[in-house]
């Protein structure tokens, strides 16, 4: 077996071995959250008896090690429950229940074509930006590019969301304030209500893209074979592009994978200002009435992709850059 593929082998099987660890953690911190999902839907005229009958048709009485092998192994079988929001009382798990995958996949869906949308403006302006400011590094043009990614993202996602929605929806009416995108939309409906959080995640995520795509170039331009490219007449753009930009690839697929993830994971406060249909929203609603099966879907899908993305990085990182396949 050659050293690539036993080193791709056991960063899997650690991510695996993470994951595992996090599902206990999500368990058991979901588990953990104040208020009840029986006493929540009986409200106040909520009885003991009532509410342990509830308690008992959800599994709710069950201790808690039983109803984390029991959700285990649901997730091992692409099972992920019944919502209990959703649920059919008079028929407990029969027709009219809604499972936790049929209400999670179309926000999942939204949120997914969200994060595509934002890569897609995202990655190459931060790339550029990053080429541009180490080629004209300490220049006017490198301070103000540094300036305003930071201010970007030092402000809270809701600040940069509400300027955004003031300057482009309010003041000058070029996208609609609400993302309230459904299935069946037209492409270029869908993709114009879907703008505005769009460049609020933008914002947010440029910043280490750029400054770390402008450190990378940066350290290479006093390598030798730089030295070399400029002796033999090359222009500055093409010794960066052609010369300096491969070699950085490690660290920018680095930082940009982690921001990818991010674009999965940290969409709550942005789905929630614009009321985008996301995951995010969807989580944030669970948590509101202690939907306990969803939240911990939506957190093992958080935990999941923010894990395999790393493990994509990791892998991307040692197969550009051989030096990391041998680090004696």
């Amino acid at each position: 077996m050659s050293s690539l593929i036993r080193i791709i082998l056991q960063r899997l099987a650690l991510g695996l071995l993470t994951l595992f660890v996090v599902s206990i953690v999500i368990f058991v911190a979901v588990n953990l959250l104040p208020g009840d999902f029986a006493e929540a839907i009986l409200g106040q005229g909520a009885t003991p008896e009532s509410v342990a009958k509830i308690r008992q048709d959800l599994g709710l009485d069950q201790p808690m090690v039983v109803r984390y092998f029991d959700w285990l192994v649901g997730m091992l079988t692409f099972d992920l429950g019944t919502s209990f929001a959703q649920l059919n009382f008079a028929n407990f798990g029969g027709a009219g229940s809604v499972t936790v995958a049929e209400q999670i996949a179309p926000r999942l869906s939204n949120t997914m074509f969200l994060a595509t949308v934002t890569a897609c403006i995202a990655v190459p302006l931060a790339v550029t930006l990053g080429i541009l400011a180490a080629l004209y590094r300490n220049t006017a043009f490198d301070k103000a590019a540094n300036m305003f990614t930071l201010s970007s993202i030092s402000s809270p996602e809701f600040f940069m969301a509400y300027i955004l929605i003031l300057f482009l929806a309010v003041l000058n009416p070029i996208f609609p304030s609400l993302s309230n995108i459904f299935e069946g939309m037209p492409f270029s409906e869908r993709l114009e209500k879907s703008m505005l959080p769009a460049l609020t995640l933008t914002l947010v995520v440029t910043a280490h893209m750029m400054r770390m795509t402008r450190a990378a170039i940066i350290n290479l331009l006093a390598s030798p074979y730089i030295e070399m490219a400029r002796l033999k007449g090359l222009s500055p753009m093409r010794v960066i592009v052609k010369h300096a930009l491969p070699n950085a690839l490690a660290p920018i697929i680095n930082v940009i994978a982690l921001n990818l993830a991010y674009l999965i994971t940290g969409v709550v406060v942005v789905e929630v200002v614009f009321v985008y249909p996301g995951i995010g929203q969807l989580f944030v609603d669970s948590v509101k009435i202690r939907d306990i099966p969803v939240v911990q879907a939506c957190c093992l899908i958080f935990a999941a992709a923010y894990i395999l993305l790393n493990l994509t990085a990791d892998i991307l990182s040692i197969v550009s850059n051989p030096r990391l396949r041998h680090p004696k």
